[in-house]
Formats: C-alpha cells, sequence, structure tokens
C-alpha cells in the first residue's frame, strides 16, 4: 500500500477505542487492557496519534506520549498491527511524533523497547547509552 493508503489521526473515535482495544489483545505487553482502561488511558495522555486506512474506519497503528512540553516526553505503546508492519507505518508514527510542533522542541525524548527493536528507534537518535540512569518500576498492588 502506498503511503497515501495511511492518514495520521490525534483523536480517537469510539469505534477506533474499540480498535485499539483488539490491537492490545495480540501482544504479549498490552494483551488484557480493557475499553475502560484504555478510555481512562487515552484521556490521560497528552498527545495520541494513530494511523488509519485513508477512509479514516480502521486504526492500524497507535501511539501515545506523555509530557511536560519541555523537559520530558515519554513515546508509550507504540504499536503496528502485525499484518501492516512491513507498509512503514511505525517509521510515519516516530516521523509524526519526533517532528510535532511541541514534541520536537522538547528536551529529552524518551522510550523503552525490547532490544531488537533498538536499530530501529536508532533511526531518531535514540540510544541506550543514558549514563547514570537505572530504570525503575513499582507495580501496583491492586
Amino acid at each position: 500500500m502506498s503511503d497515501s493508503t495511511f492518514k495520521v489521526v490525534e483523536t480517537l473515535g469510539e469505534g477506533h477505542v474499540q480498535q485499539l482495544v483488539a490491537l492490545y489483545q495480540n501482544e504479549w505487553w498490552t494483551r488484557g487492557r480493557t475499553v475502560d482502561e484504555v478510555r481512562r488511558m487515552l484521556a490521560g495522555s497528552d498527545h495520541v496519534f494513530a494511523m488509519c486506512t485513508s477512509s479514516g474506519e480502521r486504526l492500524v497503528a497507535f501511539a501515545r506520549v506523555l509530557t511536560d512540553g519541555v523537559f520530558k516526553a515519554l513515546l508509550l505503546d507504540i504499536i503496528v498491527a502485525s499484518e501492516f508492519r512491513s507498509e512503514g507505518l511505525g517509521r510515519k508514527l516516530m516521523d509524526t511524533m519526533v517532528n510535532h510542533p511541541i514534541l520536537g522542541n522538547v528536551r529529552h525524548l524518551e522510550l523503552y523497547c525490547l532490544p531488537e527493536m533498538v536499530g530501529f528507534y536508532e533511526k531518531w537518535g535514540f540510544s541506550t547509552e543514558v549514563s547514570g540512569i537505572q530504570f525503575m518500576r513499582r507495580n501496583s498492588t491492586s
């Protein structure tokens, strides 16, 4: 498919929310997310970016960002439907985010990924060389 077959949308309709939840069920790191949780997640995200078919009906890729707009922006949930992974949609999402009028001026864009994805993200200047920093996580007990 050509680049014009897809378009970026920054607001999701209800049908897109349902499709995003379905897309999440196909990945180990997002499996089990519910419609209610995804709605709350979207409401709490500063920016959302979805790639849809040109008609706008089918969501085929997604990413979201949490940011203060100045110092930090965390790129999250970068996901492309498996049947569209050879269409360059991940590249289009990344280009859209790093060139966004607000995000392009944030001092540190950050993300975390599996080791096999490092080479993909290095194309936009991301590096695993983050001296003196250790990733930490606290899991909720509920």
